[in-house]
């Protein structure tokens, strides 16, 4: 088996690359409009109430019809998991790293599909989507070499009249709850970090991205993962949802979204259900307020330049994405100056066309966001942006810039989740440590200085999962940057790191005396 390599990207600059893509989204879009069943045991179920999937970016457009399950369905997929569960735990790692493996290739072969499929259902632009794409595409081959290396014998100190072993094994019954925001790579890596672990799972796909979801299970059911591995259940979250977390066969919940929900879940599963025979275990990616320190003695165009792709990257809509620039005092006025100059010079537009920036997820994010832009009106001095695109169908917001905000300022505070930067003024380096480290959350966060003593000073104060030097503060790659956070962001699970899988996973010892021939 070759060693682990990440995927590269797609070079979307060459013409034939360019119109490859381009091809592929009218092809996808001939298929706007139909219905896609939910998976129970490898059998398809269909509901009264329907969940929609929506283009933000033309909202009167329906990528797909799904279903809308309740407690009854989510009854059923937890029965089928269980049922499935008794075999596919004494499936060998080797081969269930296979069906990963598989998938993988299926994913590659698709590629260009599941790209349009993205741009179309989420909004993002060509490089995000592929991005997304490789993504998932490397959880795939590194989780399933990951669970062969778990399998193997591992190492004790030996002990004179014993024999002794200790081994992993898999967890049993997990709910698998992905966010809509890297709709492909997460869910995959999720999903396929408790599968090749020798756990079932529930999927239950974000219901604004729920054709992701569709096509992970579709994958898998191509490449023959066994039924009731994997139920794909589109579903209604306050009566599904809550169901399946309080479920007492419910052994694990595998979470990524906002604090709120993952908080609720924390204390949900914390609460006992009758028939319970175990604590169950919570892996929680949350929500970030993540910051950027520009240093007196920073590259300021570098640092500009990451600031904006940290800042507007798909739309803001990243947890890892920069939403507080915190510079110091003596460039400040030189870099507000530059950092305005660029943020001009951004385009928004479809993202069939390939726009740097696209459209907020929904309706109500959009609303969320303006709401903030407006408190943003009253605690700074509003730099750019600011405004819904009034020419544009979709939910479209102008990348937005506030400076002199308050380091405790609510726009400084609390996720807003979308196209909007505050920068905020720092006396000096330990004052811009001290402003980073001041909010609940503690996800990812960059320094750009050119001074070692001040980059070996945030290496030890800067609170964070994930650390950058002098460089953009979002595009975690597998297993070269593990990817969690502290505080409020969640677990710190690490995602795409040599220790995730273990969360998936309880050791067992076994030990035996070693009796005399008589």
């Amino acid at each position: 088996m070759k060693p682990f390599a990440n995927q590269t990207y797609l070079n979307f600059s060459d013409p034939k690359v360019y119109r490859r893509q381009r091809q592929a989204i009218e092809k996808v879009r001939t298929l706007f409009g139909r219905e896609y069943p939910n998976i129970i045991d490898g059998k398809e179920v269909y509901t009264e109430k329907k969940t929609k999937s929506i283009n933000p970016a033309h909202p009167n457009e329906v990528v797909g019809i799904f279903q809308k399950s309740g407690k009854d369905d989510a009854e059923k997929a937890i029965q089928s998991a269980l049922n499935a569960f008794e075999f596919w735990k004494k499936v060998p790692a080797r081969e269930r790293a296979n069906y990963l493996f598989k998938a993988a290739a299926e994913f590659r072969r698709r590629r260009y599909e599941i790209n349009a499929w993205m741009i179309s259902e989420v909004g993002k632009n060509y490089l995000e989507a592929d991005a997304d794409t490789c993504e998932a595409i490397d959880f795939l081959e590194f989780y399933g070499r990951e669970a062969i290396r778990y399998s193997q014998k591992q190492p004790l100190t030996k002990i004179k009249g014993e024999k002794n072993e200790y081994f992993y094994i898999p967890l049993g019954v997990g709910l698998i709850i992905p966010p809509w925001n890297f709709p492909l790579a997460i869910l995959t890596g999720m999903t396929s970090a408790a599968i090749v672990t020798g756990n079932t799972v529930v999927l239950k796909p974000s219901s604004d991205s729920p054709m992701m979801g569709w096509i992970l299970y579709e994958t898998f059911k191509k490449v023959g993962l066994p039924d009731g591995v994997l139920n794909f259940l589109v579903a209604s979250g306050a009566e599904a949802g809550d169901y399946l977390v309080e479920h007492p066969k419910t052994r694990f919940i595998a979470f990524t979204g906002s604090m709120e929900v993952g908080l609720r879940i924390n204390e949900l599963a914390a609460k006992t259900s009758p028939g319970q025979i175990w604590i169950k275990r919570v892996i929680a990616e949350m929500g970030g307020k993540d910051s950027i320190i520009v240093d007196s003695e920073a590259d300021l165009d570098e640092a500009v330049q990451g600031v904006i792709v940290s800042a507007f990257g798909f739309q803001g809509q990243k947890c890892s994405a920069c939403s507080r620039a915190i510079v110091d005092k003596k460039v400040y006025d030189e870099f507000v100056k530059k950092l305005k100059a660029e943020v001009e010079k951004i385009q928004i537009g479809d993202p069939k066309d390939n726009f740097q920036m696209g459209p907020v997820i929904n309706a109500s994010a959009e609303q969320s966001i303006l709401s903030y832009i407006e408190i943003g009106k009253k605690e700074g001095k509003l730099l750019h942006g600011g405004n819904k695109v009034s020419n544009l169908d979709g939910y479209y917001i102008e990348p937005t810039v506030f400076i002199d905000v308050d380091p405790d300022a609510r726009i400084s505070q609390e996720e807003i989740f979308g196209p909007v930067l505050a920068v905020i003024k720092a006396e000096d380096f330990d004052d811009a440590l001290r402003i980073a480290n001041n909010t609940i959350y503690g996800l990812t966060g960059s320094v750009y200085s050119l001074n070692r003593d001040k980059l070996n000073r945030a290496y030890n104060e800067f609170h964070v999962g994930n650390l950058y030097f002098n460089r953009k503060c979002t595009g975690a790659m597998v297993d070269v940057h593990p990817f969690g956070g502290f505080n409020m962001s969640g677990t710190d699970s690490k995602a795409g790191g040599r220790d995730y899988l273990l969360l998936f996973l309880q050791g067992k010892s076994v030990s035996e005396k070693i009796l005399k021939k008589k």
